[in-house]
Parts: structure tokens; sequence; C-alpha cells
């Protein structure tokens, strides 16, 4: 994708790398849409940034999926660049039903249905744009595990996938699709994630990331140089050493 004059839409981007990526590609001469569920936070959100649009939305239910786009396509009809960013991580454990089964069945709603039901809502109008672009965003524990995360690792991995096959189908089109990877990042995805030295700092990830998408506009996967140890791992032959590590490391790593 270009690095400027987009519409943009994010929703889930009312703090952390969904804010922060919102600001930096405003700051970068793009229009941009944020989205997220409370409304007191996004009239904040408007009031601190001014220029920034904000929509209403809950990626967990279909119906105020359906009245964002709505909403977001009233408004901006040019929009050509929607950003999968919503996402919620639950450290889980699968010794005993009770209790991980209500968070995987969350996971699962919001980090897969929720682009799912996104794509869905906006896919015929980013068709008809000259040029436009899907960005989905998975996690480099989509293909390094960590243990206490079962079901976002899984999460990721589908999202991973459905990108690669979202890329084939849409190949005829003008939509392209870019998956952008995180490695862990000081945000509040997981409790101390914040703080943790292992986590990678926000600005130095955003930045790092805005570089990347001036600097190849045609990648297929956005990955700054952290995440790339658990990106690479299988293809590298040493896949088992890398997993050691994470689960040693950081038990809050994304």
């Amino acid at each position: 994708m270009n690095i400027s004059g987009n519409t943009v839409f994010i929703p889930g981007s009312t703090s952390g790398i969904g804010l922060a990526l919102a600001l930096e590609l405003q700051s970068r001469g793009n229009t941009v849409i944020v989205g997220g569920r409370r409304a007191e936070l996004l009239d904040r959100i408007a009031a601190e940034h001014p220029g920034l649009d904000t929509v209403q939305i809950d990626t967990t239910d279909p119906a105020s999926i359906a009245s964002a786009a709505d909403e977001v396509l009233a408004k901006h009809p040019d929009l050509n660049v929607l950003v999968a960013m919503a996402g919620v991580m639950r450290v889980e454990d699968w010794h005993r039903p009770e209790s991980f089964l209500e968070s995987a069945e969350s996971v699962v709603t919001t980090n897969v249905l929720g682009p799912i039901r996104l794509i869905g809502a906006f896919v015929e109008h980013l068709q008809a744009q000259p040029d436009a672009t899907i960005m989905t965003v998975s996690s480099g524990l989509a293909f390094a595990p960590l243990k206490v995360t079962p079901s976002y690792n899984a999460s990721k991995a589908a999202i991973h996938m459905l990108s690669e096959s979202l890329r084939l189908q849409l190949a005829d089109t003008s939509v392209r699709i870019v998956e952008l990877v995180p490695p862990a990042v000081r945000t509040a995805l997981l409790p101390g994630q914040e703080e943790s030295e292992f986590a990678m700092p926000l600005d130095e990830f955003v930045s790092e990331v805005v570089g990347l998408i001036e600097s190849q506009p045609d990648a297929r996967e956005i990955q700054v140089e952290r995440v790339k140890f658990l990106r690479y791992g299988e293809a590298r032959g040493d896949y088992d050493q890398v997993v050691a590590t994470l689960n040693q490391a950081d038990p809050h790593g994304k």
C-alpha cells in the first residue's frame, strides 16, 4: 500500500498499536477513521486529535459491524484501506474445560470471526476502488506458540492462512492483502506487557512499521526485525529452540 493519500478505517484502534498506527498514518497525509466500542473514549480521541474521524463499532457483533460499515462508507465513499486491528489475548489453562472454554470462544469470536465479518462488510466496496488494501494483523505467535495462550496462537495462525488464501482469491482485483506480523509490543494486551523488557516499545514498533510500508509498498507481510526470530524458526531449522526460548523468556509475550 502507499504510505499517503489513503482513506483508512482501523476498527479496534482506541489504544495500543491501533491508535499509534492511526496517528502515524494521519501524520503521513492519510484520512483515518478510528473505530471502537466506547463512545466516550472515541469522543476523547476526536477531541485530542483533530482530523481523526471516529465510529462506534463492536467487532464481536455482526449487526454493529454492518451498521458501522454503512456509516463509514456514507461519510467516506473513497475508503480504500481497511486495517482489521481488533484483537484480544487471554491466558488459559487447558487442563480443565471450565477454565478455558469461555475464554477460547471469546478469543476466536474477536480475533477470527471479527476480521472475517469486517472483510465481508467492506470487500465489495474495496474492489470498486482503483487501489485498495486489506491489512490483517496476525502475530509472531502464529509461527511459534506461547504455552499460556493457546487460543490466541491458534487465532493468529488462522489469520495468517486467511491472509494467504485471500491474496490468491483477490489477485484478479484491485485489492491487496497485507499481513502485519507484530512481535511482543508494549501494550495492555496482557497484564504487565506494557512494562515487559521483552516487548518492543510501541513507538519504535509503529515507526518501523510505517517505514516498512513506505519502503516496501508491495510487501505481502510487514515484519519488523524483532519478529523474525519467531517468524522463521521453522525455515531456519531451529523451531524447537525458538519455542523453548520464547516460553522460558517471557510469559507475557505476544
